[in-house]
């Protein structure tokens, strides 16, 4: 199984470059960023610098979104990013969340989404490609096959981050969630023919090395942000549905708003419906014993990365405790 971290923008970048380079040596593979360019600072300037600064470590948007950027643009972004980092760039991908509706903008359609997916791969390639009503071809890139990784949550998306993704992305670290979520993509690959022993699947949550009653104090706001992709959800298929499982359902009944001005805050006002069962379920807390113990439960139902949301607090101290005591027990 493979370790990634995940920044949300709001350090310094030179800390960024640090806690990477810090990473990097302590066996994490992958460094992915958020993309929500209202928010938080540009994230591909400080992948850029962070891939100057390390040799190994793979970087990657977590996650873009079809309508945030021309698509002639992110492909050449991506194949450039590609060329300075000798292929050390992999993409996450989703209809749109945080940098769609900070703007008052609806999340993208899977239709587009697909589309996109497939534009940007035959560009970074080199191959001409077609999307909306233009055709066009980058002359310079060198055949790079971009990795592209879905999030998902809906029966639908789930369907087609099978069909057309390398791998699948849950935000959760419940691993009954997880396999309920991934056996829905592997099965959809499978009926569309596709040849599914290398899909990966991402589990992607908050950790805290430590006592839990800090744990749950540091880590409350991810629930809150797992629930308006649940909420979505329910709005469409409706809480009673054998779609959705009622566990994953049930914890945002008292859930009355969101404001994403405060996404991904873990001082923010939209917390008081997130019970501590539902946070420790969903990230991963506690000592290292029982950090070990719940990734050996995401890894034996099929988890080949999780990747720590490195947003809590005391970031340098949860790299050391993975590196340390938690990484050498899965590589």
């Amino acid at each position: 199984m493979d370790f990634g971290i995940t920044f949300k923008g709001d350090i310094s970048a030179q800390r960024t470059v640090a806690l990477c380079q810090q990473a990097e040596a302590a066996g994490f593979r992958h460094a992915w960023f958020f993309d929500s360019h209202v928010l938080w600072r540009e994230c591909y300037v400080t992948m850029a610098m962070c891939m100057e600064h390390t040799e190994r470590m793979i970087f990657g948007p977590l996650v873009t979104n079809p309508g945030v950027r021309e698509w002639s643009v992110a492909a050449s972004l991506y194949a450039t990013l590609l060329h300075q980092s000798e292929g050390r760039f992999e993409l996450g991908l989703g209809r749109g969340d945080s940098s769609r509706r900070v703007l008052g903008k609806k999340p993208n359609t899977l239709a587009r989404m697909v589309d996109f997916t497939q534009t940007v791969k035959s560009l970074v390639r080199g191959d001409p490609a077609g999307y909306d009503d233009t055709q066009t071809q980058l002359p310079w890139p060198e055949g790079y096959d971009l990795p592209i990784w879905v999030a998902a949550y809906g029966p639908k998306a789930l369907q087609t981050a099978g069909e057309i993704g390398d791998g699948l992305v849950i935000q959760l670290g419940e691993p009954l969630l997880v396999k309920w979520f991934s056996e829905q993509a592997l099965r959809a690959g499978q009926q569309a023919g596709r040849d599914m022993s290398q899909f990966g699947i991402m589990a992607a949550a908050p950790v805290w090395v430590g006592e839990m009653e800090k744990a749950r104090e540091q880590t409350r706001w991810f629930p809150a942000m797992v629930g308006n992709h649940v909420a979505d959800i329910v709005q469409k298929y409706g809480s009673a549905s054998a779609e959705v499982p009622q566990s994953l359902t049930d914890y945002i009944e008292g859930r009355r708003g969101y404001d994403y001005a405060e996404h991904a805050d873990k001082d923010a006002e939209h917390l008081d419906f997130i019970t501590d069962d539902i946070t420790d379920s969903f990230s991963l807390l506690g000592d290292v014993d029982a950090q070990i113990a719940k990734l050996q439960q995401l890894k034996d139902v099929g988890v080949t990365q999780f990747n720590i949301y490195l947003m809590c607090g005391e970031e340098e101290r949860m790299v050391d405790a993975y590196g340390s005591h938690i990484i050498p027990h899965f590589t």
